[in-house]
């Protein structure tokens, strides 16, 4: 229906493409490109009001679809409304720099008002878009309305007439990305680097693609080059500095970060990088600076305000409580700044107990959040049950003997906020363990096992575990060691603190049988809680909802009662609230569990001097307490929905 709608536009015919759409917008009113294209046949036939109307539901129910907004724009002006055309214009390019027509409507709207410089700035993005062939210019608009496949498409098909055409093996990249699949994207702008070395944007990438893979190491090396090659763009700059922070550098990361807030002290971003990296290392009331400075430079950048509630010991003065509220209120700040002022909000009247205005704001970032997810229950308990099947004790069994004898890593798993860190920061505490962060290799291997399917159902892993022989589960364990060997200081063992590889513990268990395994647990209702209230940096979208949260939670404790019969004895269950109930006797059975001797700093973790890079990073340098234990109650009125999800979980989970 919606193609013939855009066949009968295309041939001009407005009444039959209008009707055409008018019978899609009754059986969904919603329908995104339905909206889109009826006022777009509204506009092209003069009923203004009309289309007015169908593009700001458009905008209220797809609120980051640019191209909604361009067309909102094209009304206002028909409409002789500058102001309103001009504010349409600049938030269509916002959501996606492609529209052309949207640049040169602006450079139209600045030359009226006389800022000549703006006006040439504009038309300069508009040629720069214009000069790319049509395709790229069609992908590239694709990529920001995130039809990865279809832009993927286009794009392959492209790359099969000029197979050595960088942009389009950039492009190509940055949808491999946003896919996971990251070995593509990092050999596609390797390639890029190596057939046109000056080609900044994709050097840039690079960097980050290999950033995201956790080659800290290669990112800094390609972020020392092109810093020489281009020693005055800030671009680099930040890349270097951000690269200097993942190798742990931290003092020539802040180094780095002091020289770029002298050369440009208004740009947000940098004062931000540079809180997260006093962050890191500990120095928090130097990061409430760096993370004010970042809202003075931009006062509705709402990450910062965020960033100074992820510290969980920040306390907002009355004056940023009505900064947050007032930017709410403004019909210009974008959706991403909206959700971190109410996540910020959510949490600063936590702080001051007044929960039920608090419940209020983290349901509204959660909500916007999830507008803009992909996250479907159904997928992850379709995985969940593919463990299950192919991972039977015969299976087990039938694969013993397989895998890398190395017995150093530690994996400890679980749902977020269920105390993963406070455990690591207790046994990186010990003389003979190294921490190290949340690990990508775990997921990265199943992403490969999996290959490019999407559909959970089409998926080659975990069943393709079956077909792969003793000799290469061998070759992946060591493959694991091999790259996690930069992350480590000399100990005989090392923690990878990746939640979510919970999911993957059969696969853990057959390319390295001899590792360790903890399950951080936590009460459901405390721990889906705060996973609820907290706005996580990437990933983890099963958060931001109290029905699917409950639901994830239920399939975890599903799962790992799978993997207690299948693996007996292969996982110690740590309970945080014993551990908060006895310290010493849980740290003992840990460290008996790794085959470590007692330290008493493991039960002094707090003086424990390290960089932790998590939300938890200031929980775990204090004493344990047992606040937060019990706040989800103060909101107990709210949790019906995730009572309900839980289910049997709600009592039986440990």
């Amino acid at each position: 229906m919606l193609q013939d709608a855009k066949l009968a536009l295309k041939n001009n015919d407005l009444d039959r493409a209008t009707r055409t759409l008018q019978q899609l917008l009754a059986a969904n009113a919603e329908h995104r490109d339905g909206l889109y294209y009826l006022g777009v046949c509204q506009r092209q036939s003069k009923d203004l009001a009309a289309a007015k109307q169908t593009l700001l539901t458009l905008t209220k129910t797809h609120s980051d679809y640019g191209r909604a907004y361009q067309e909102l724009g094209h009304v206002f002006l028909g409409q002789r409304n500058v102001h309103a055309a001009y504010d349409a214009y600049r938030k269509a390019i916002a959501l996606n720099p492609t529209l052309t027509a949207s640049w040169k409507s602006l450079a139209l709207i600045y030359q009226r008002e006389g800022r000549q410089a703006d006006a040439e700035d504009a038309l300069d993005r508009a040629r720069a878009l214009s000069r790319l062939p049509s395709e790229l210019l069609t992908v590239n608009s694709l990529i920001y309305e995130k039809k990865w496949f279809v832009a993927e498409q286009i794009c392959r098909q492209f790359l099969q007439r000029k197979p050595h055409h960088v942009e389009a093996m950039r492009l190509l990249a940055r949808i491999a990305t946003e896919l996971n699949i990251l070995d593509d994207a990092e050999f596609l702008l390797e390639s890029c680097a190596e057939f046109e070395p000056n080609f900044l944007h994709a050097r840039l990438d690079y960097i980050k693609v290999l950033h995201r893979r956790q080659r800290f190491k290669k990112a800094l090396q390609q972020a020392d080059e092109v810093c020489a090659e281009h020693p005055d763009n800030i671009a680099t700059q930040i890349a270097r500095a951000s690269a200097l922070q993942a190798v742990g550098e931290f003092d020539r990361a802040l180094e780095a970060y002091d020289v770029l807030v002298a050369q440009a002290p208004q740009l947000h971003t940098t004062h931000m990088a540079r809180g997260h990296s006093l962050k890191t290392v500990g120095h928090t009331e130097q990061a409430v600076e760096s993370y004010r400075r970042a809202y003075q430079c931009k006062p509705d950048f709402g990450e910062a305000f965020w960033s100074l509630a992820n510290l969980k010991t920040y306390r907002f003065t009355e004056d940023e409580m009505a900064q947050m509220r007032d930017r709410l209120d403004q019909a210009d700040t974008s959706d991403e700044d909206r959700i971190h002022f109410n996540f910020a909000l959510g949490k600063a009247l936590e702080d001051s107990r007044q929960y039920d205005e608090s419940f209020a704001f983290y349901e509204r970032g959660n909500h916007l959040k999830q507008l803009n997810s992909g996250y479907r229950a159904e997928r992850i308990e379709v995985e969940f049950e593919a463990q299950k099947t192919q991972f039977t004790a015969e299976f087990i069994a039938d694969k013993a003997g397989s895998g890398c004898s190395d017995a150093a890593p530690i994996f400890i798993l679980g749902l977020p906020r269920a105390g993963s860190t406070l455990l690591e920061q207790i046994l990186a505490s010990h003389s003979q363990v190294d921490g190290t962060m949340e690990l990508a290799n775990i997921i990265g291997l199943a992403h490969r096992l999996s290959g490019r399917h999407i559909s959970a159902k089409a998926q080659r892993y975990p069943a393709i575990l079956g077909d792969l022989d003793a000799d290469t589960l061998r070759q992946f364990g060591e493959e694991f060691i091999k790259e996690t060997a930069y992350h480590r200081q000399g100990g005989a063992f090392f923690i990878d603190k990746m939640p979510n590889n919970f999911r993957h513990i059969g696969l853990i268990h057959l390319i390295l049988p001899e590792a360790k395994i903890i399950d951080a647990r936590r009460h459901p209702m405390a721990c889906c809680f705060s996973g609820f209230k907290q706005l996580f940096a990437e990933g983890q979208e099963f958060t931001y909802g109290l029905e699917s949260i409950g639901r994830y939670y239920r399939a975890y404790v599903d799962l790992m009662r799978h993997w207690d019969e299948v693996l007996p004895g292969k996982i110690l269950r740590v309970q945080h609230e014993d551990l908060i109930d006895d310290l010493e006797s849980q740290v003992r059975r840990m460290l008996d569990f790794c085959d470590l001797p007692f330290e008493q700093q493991c039960i002094d973790f707090h003086t424990t001097e390290r960089a932790v890079r998590t939300p938890s990073s200031e929980q775990v340098r204090q004493p344990i307490y047992r606040s937060g234990t019990e706040l989800w109650q103060h909101y107990s009125e709210f949790l019906a929905p995730l009572e309900r999800a839980l289910g049997p979980a709600l009592s039986d989970y440990r």
